[in-house]
């Protein structure tokens, strides 16, 4: 009798270890405050500034009051414009069994962006779903406020949301590189008239 064949290696689990949670501040990743009119407009900014240029997003939220409320002022906005289009709007549970579903829909789309409005935990669960088992780009993904949070990336891993962008609430510019929450500082004042 020959021997069984050896077994698949084991895939990491996506979800973000239960303890570390609790490391990371807990309670405080999952509650987004409402999003600002410098932050919204900063958002739209961000995107139309884009090149190349930015037409087509897929908008992706958690379900809690803000995040739907942030995504609905994102959706409105944005399809204001006869030139660009909102082709899906996803959401997700803060907390889920694997958010494999929910990935899948909001990676299946081909858009130009990917439009985010969530809690930190809950996108980070979401995050490291769509990066082991999607062709998500988080360099193309653009977030509100709620996700410039510095224990985001420590949350995900450093390559899961390397290159993704946002805007503070007041209207300034994040990135995620290598791990880190860059907060880039808007350009001084001119003298010059």
């Amino acid at each position: 009798m020959a021997p069984a064949p050896p077994s698949p290696p084991a895939t990491p689990s996506p979800l973000v270890p239960h303890d570390a949670a609790s490391a990371y501040g807990g309670g405080a990743l999952h509650s987004p405050t409402p999003h600002t009119d410098a932050e919204l407009t900063a958002l739209l900014g961000l995107l139309t500034a884009a090149r190349p240029r930015i037409g087509t997003v897929v908008v992706g939220h958690s379900r809690d009051a803000a995040s739907r409320a942030s995504a609905a002022a994102f959706v409105a906005a944005w399809s204001a414009a006869e030139e660009r289009t909102v082709l899906a709007t996803v959401d997700w549970p803060e907390t889920a069994a694997s958010w494999l579903r929910p990935a899948k829909r909001f990676a299946d789309w081909e858009p130009d962006a990917w439009v985010v409005a969530a809690a930190p935990f809950g996108w980070a669960q979401m995050s490291r779903r769509l990066h082991q088992d999607t062709t998500w780009d988080p360099a193309r993904t653009y977030g509100f406020a709620a996700l410039g949070d510095s224990r985001l990336p420590a949350l995900t891993g450093a390559a899961a949301l390397q290159g993704m962008r946002g805007v503070t609430a007041a209207g300034e510019v994040w990135t995620i590189d290598h791990g880190w929450l860059v907060r880039h500082l808007p350009p001084p004042a001119s003298d010059t008239p």
